[in-house]
This record gives structure tokens, C-alpha cells and sequence, in this order.
């Protein structure tokens, strides 16, 4: 599934090409996705300047003159790509959704498993739309602090692990970010939430915003079907200290892994865990 830095990425690759650009047409394949397609989304973006990309969780918003707002969810395997003005394409077995703006360029949205979605809502409802109104903060935001998170967690019985992929307490960080975060703060994915306090609180929104950081910078991950909106693959895997790698040697340690395993795969609320026990407390 793509996540935070995958989605940013795509974001980032979408904005040059859409910004300040207009719709001419849309052309859809199929009626929905995991929801139906708006209703009248040509007549209603026609003409319309996009005057803005942004990012809310993992959530694209393409944001229209007039306050109107497309949002675009990418799922477990949606996929956005661009097609210059004049380059040939061909549509593809699961291209859903053809978005062709004035300059003639083309945007693709491709989805084989059709988790994601595509809706339209007016900028005033950001706040209160249903897809938003639970949201806790963005983790690279100001709101996104050790006071802050200190609260979330005071009372939360879950393990840290699942605190973090809970959207009500941040967004967006996702199975693999938080895998990396914990090792990096050294703490047990197993803990109880309302356990970690003061300064590995402090640590714990830092190393999450570094991990973050680093893995949009390299352009997210490559992960199942994912691949950049200009059809860049990227290359945050190649950084993984733990996720994916059981059995493996921690970078950290210098322990016989015949003898300690190596680093450790556990279930937590049907998702794998990757951590070293030794490191990790």
C-alpha cells in the first residue's frame, strides 16, 4: 500500500504538471472504485484552474477554483501517471480514470484491486467531511509535537506499534515507517502506549518526522505496484533497517544471529512487525 512519502511523492510529480492548468475532459472506464466516481465530474471541473496540490493523510487534494476539491486516495494499489502532450498511450486493462487537461497532457489513475477512491467535496468542508473530521495531525506538522503526543498516549492500552497507525492519533505513518521509527527510538513495538513518556516521547516525534523526511527525499518506497507519478520507481527500500529483513543482521548489533535470530517478525492487528529485542526495549 502506498503510504505517507509515497503519496507526498506523488503530490510533488502531479504539481508541475497540474498547477494552474484546466480540465478539458475526463474519461471514465468504470462507474466506481471502492465508492462511485462523482457525479458530472467533467461538467463540474471543466474549464476550472487548479490552483493548488496538497496533501491531508494519505489523501491528494487537488484544489480547484471556486473551493471546489478532488480528492484522490490511492488504496492498496492505485497509481497515478502522466502523459506528455503528443506521447502515445495506450489505455491499460485496470486505467479507470483519464483526466486529459488543456495543455494536453493526460493523468492516469490505475488501480488492479480497486481499493482507492476519487470524490469531490467543497474546500469549506475539510474539516467536517467524513473522510477527514477524524483525522489526528500531519506528522511533519506543527500540531505533531512531544506535548501533544505525550496526551494521545496517556491512556491508550494498545501497544505503541498500534498507536501509531492509528489515524486518530497522527496520520499517515504507516506499517513500514513505524517499524523504522521504533527501532530508531529503540523502543519495543510490543510496549504499552500510555508507558512511553518525557524524553522517549520527545525522541519518538523526532525520529518519526526523520524517517519521514528521509523517505520522501528519496522519493518513498517501491513497494507491490507502486511507482511515482512520472513512472520513477523509488528507493527508500534500500534504506530499511528492519522492516522486511527477519532473520537478518540489526546494523546496531554485533550478536551471533545463528544464536539470536536476527532481527524478528510479530503479528500486531493482522500486520507484520519487523524489530530487533535486543536493541529494542
Amino acid at each position: 500500500m502506498p503510504e505517507l512519502p509515497e503519496v507526498e511523492t506523488v503530490m510533488r510529480g502531479l504539481t508541475p504538471v497540474m498547477l494552474n492548468n484546466k480540465v478539458s475532459k475526463v474519461k471514465l472506464y468504470r462507474k466506481d472504485l471502492r465508492v462511485p466516481f462523482p457525479k458530472n465530474m467533467e461538467g463540474r471541473l471543466a474549464k476550472r484552474s487548479i490552483l493548488s496540490l496538497t496533501r491531508r493523510a494519505k489523501y491528494i487534494l487537488v484544489n480547484f477554483e471556486g473551493g471546489v476539491v478532488l480528492a484522490i486516495h490511492l488504496g492498496m494499489s492505485g497509481k497515478v501517471t502522466i502523459i506528455s502532450s503528443g506521447e502515445r498511450y495506450d489505455i491499460q486493462k485496470h486505467d479507470h480514470l483519464v483526466m486529459t487537461l488543456e495543455d494536453g497532457s493526460r493523468i492516469i489513475y490505475n488501480d488492479p484491486r480497486r481499493f482507492g477512491m476519487i470524490f469531490m467535496f467543497d474546500e469549506s468542508e475539510l474539516e467536517t467531511h467524513a473522510a477527514f473530521k477524524h483525522l489526528g495531525p500531519e506528522p511533519l506538522g506543527n500540531k505533531f509535537s512531544a506535548p501533544y503526543l505525550m496526551r494521545a498516549l496517556k491512556n491508550k492500552k494498545t501497544s505503541i506499534k498500534q498507536a501509531l497507525l492509528d489515524q486518530r492519533v497522527v496520520v499517515g505513518v504507516g506499517n513500514i515507517y513505524a517499524c523504522e521509527a521504533l527501532y530508531q527510538a529503540k523502543i519495543n513495538p510490543e510496549k504499552q502506549a500510555s508507558t512511553i513518556k518525557g524524553g522517549k516521547v520527545e525522541e519518538l516525534v523526532s525520529v518519526i518526522r526523520d524517517v519521514l523526511a528521509r523517505a520522501i527525499k528519496a522519493g518513498g518506497s517501491t513497494l507491490k505496484d507502486y511507482r511515482h507519478a512520472d513512472g520513477e520507481l523509488g528507493y527508500f527500500q534500500h534504506n530499511f533497517t528492519v522492516y522486511d529483513r527477519k532473520g537478518l543482521a540489526c546494523k546496531d548489533c554485533n550478536c551471533n544471529i545463528e544464536k539470536t535470530g536476527g532481527i524478528q517478525r510479530i503479528v500486531q492487528g493482522g500486520r507484520s512487525t519487523f524489530y530487533c529485542p535486543r536493541q529494542q526495549k
